[in-house]
């Protein structure tokens, strides 16, 4: 009798396994609620790469094991790549669209670290009802600076006074750099005195023992107002709570060095931690010197990591800071390597001037990268992958294909092009991210792994299949290739496809347990 059950079991074990897709077991004993059968597991702290089955409990991984599993819910996932979801360091998509586009990009934290916010619990706010992915934020160094010197809180349903057209925090990046300079003249370009620098510093520090997942410091668009002595103050700030800068550093003429270079030496004489947003963007002509430069000073001792965009182009809007100085020298590009991002028309002089006077918050693409600069990238062992996605309000608004940044990485530098091994991309997307905040924020110790205790953020891929096929004249073209991901145990892309209804993402602090 007792071998007739085992017999019956195995049965049951091999019907369910062929039944491809998601099966559900209902005769047989059930050990684990979600089963990852079979597939190519890549674990990139361990090194593990190897055909394992993954048994998951709650909101954890219970087992990663060389034998088959049985659970409620089982995913066939032979000859497929199982991975850690990706943690996105860099988006400003605090939509819910835009978390939906980036989980079908394999992306299960999404955090936006450059810009940040204050009151950043306004972004739980925005997500009362669930959200697709994990989320979080910085304390916004230009958030802080827009409360002290203008008196705008910058939040959900609240600010002081609420100017005309903010509608929560979703707006941050449209009212923040859209050229409202006479309103916002005290933010971006007025110095701050001894006392407001306080306030200032006041404001984030607030924000730090709420939770906020470090300092976010977009310099370059206050170039005009931050001098030494009110920078040096934020950084002695992160340098004392032991908490990251994540820096827009300064931009000059293309490839000036002076902006990396006044970050690194402010790290070295007060011991704070910084990390460079969009390398490629930042360093253009002058690439190699830059990262030579950041290696040096991590040599040195210097807590610095940096991050690439993985695009060829910029975006921002029409108004931004940057457009009202000599861009075209900034850049090295001239009015026709400009285009319109919701209809991809390129610009000629008049027509650039005439829509930055009428439209200064529209969204714009101008291209002065090319793809041998994000090779070069990606080339440096320590670089970290992010999308730096524009928020995406409706899918009849196009802004830039940011929101498949990593499978672009995957089909295009690893599958096709073969510049990093498939386990080297997957760290940089995974586990260089969480080891980036899991000092301050312990939570991450759990994420970007695929080990027993982690969080069960999870992606399959099929690599055969994989297929990146957004553009920036058709950036919502779906991925091909990503077929399950799993956000905190819960399964919420099925096939490709976006199951709606799973809400798993939870907020992020540096208090979460």
């Amino acid at each position: 009798m007792f071998g007739s059950k085992i017999s019956r079991f195995a049965v049951a074990a091999l019907l369910l396994f062929s039944m491809g897709g998601i099966a559900h077991a209902q005769h047989f004993a059930q050990h684990y609620d979600v089963v990852i059968a079979g597939g190519r597991v890549i674990d990139p702290e361990t090194g593990l790469d190897a055909v394992r089955h993954i048994g998951i409990s709650g909101d954890r991984i219970d087992v990663v094991s060389t034998q088959p599993l049985s659970g409620a819910t089982v995913i066939d996932a032979s000859g497929k790549i199982v991975v850690p979801g990706f943690v996105d360091l860099h988006t400003h998509g605090t939509t819910t669209i835009s978390q939906q586009m980036q989980l079908l990009d394999g992306v299960t934290t999404a955090l936006e670290l450059e810009l940040g916010t204050v009151k950043g619990e306004a972004l739980a706010d925005l997500y009362a009802d669930g959200t697709a992915s994990n989320f979080g934020a910085s304390a916004g160094y230009m958030s802080a600076r827009m409360l002290v010197k203008n008196g705008i809180i910058l939040r959900s349903g609240t600010a002081l006074p609420m100017p005309a057209g903010l509608k929560g925090i979703g707006s941050i990046i449209d009212y923040a750099i859209n050229g409202f300079e006479e309103a916002l003249a005290p933010t971006y370009q007025e110095k701050a005195s001894a006392d407001e620098i306080s306030q200032i510093n006041r404001v984030l520090a607030e924000e730090l023992d709420k939770g906020a997942l470090g300092i976010g410091l977009t310099l370059d668009y206050m170039s005009e107002a931050i001098n030494e002595a009110e920078l040096r103050a934020v950084f002695e700030l992160a340098a004392a709570r032991d908490v990251p800068l994540y820096i827009h550093i300064r931009r000059g003429i293309n490839g000036d060095p002076a902006g990396l270079r006044e970050v690194i030496d402010l790290a070295k004489q007060t011991g704070a931690a910084i990390h460079i947003c969009h390398i490629t963007h930042n360093a253009m002509v002058n690439l190699d010197l830059f990262l030579d430069e950041i290696t040096v000073a991590r040599n040195e001792g210097v807590d610095i990591t940096v991050e690439v965009l993985p695009f060829e182009a910029g975006s921002t809007n029409i108004g931004a800071a940057v457009f009202r100085r000599d861009w075209r020298t900034i850049y090295g590009i001239d009015y026709g390597d400009v285009q319109r991002a919701d209809t991809g028309a390129w610009f000629t002089e008049e027509s650039f001037k005439a829509y930055q006077r009428d439209h200064p918050d529209a969204p714009i693409i101008h291209h002065y990268l090319n793809k041998g600069q994000t090779r070069r990238a990606l080339s440096d062992p320590e670089m970290i992958i992010v999308s730096d996605l524009i928020s995406i309000t409706t899918l009849d608004k196009k802004v830039p294909p940011h929101n498949t940044a990593f499978t672009r990485v995957l089909d295009l530098f690893v599958k096709l092009e073969q510049i990093i091994s498939l386990p080297d991309a997957i760290s940089r997307m995974t586990l260089k991210p969480a080891q980036r905040l899991q000092k301050m924020a312990p939570a991450f110790a759990r994420k970007g792994r695929l080990q027993t205790g982690a969080d069960a953020d999870i992606v399959v891929l099929d690599w055969d299949r994989l297929a990146h096929r957004a553009s920036y004249q058709d950036p919502y073209a779906p991925t091909v290739g990503v077929e399950y991901v799993l956000v905190n145990g819960q399964v919420a892309v099925i096939n490709g496809a976006l199951v709606a209804a799973v809400k798993a993402g939870r907020l992020l602090t540096s208090l979460s347990e």
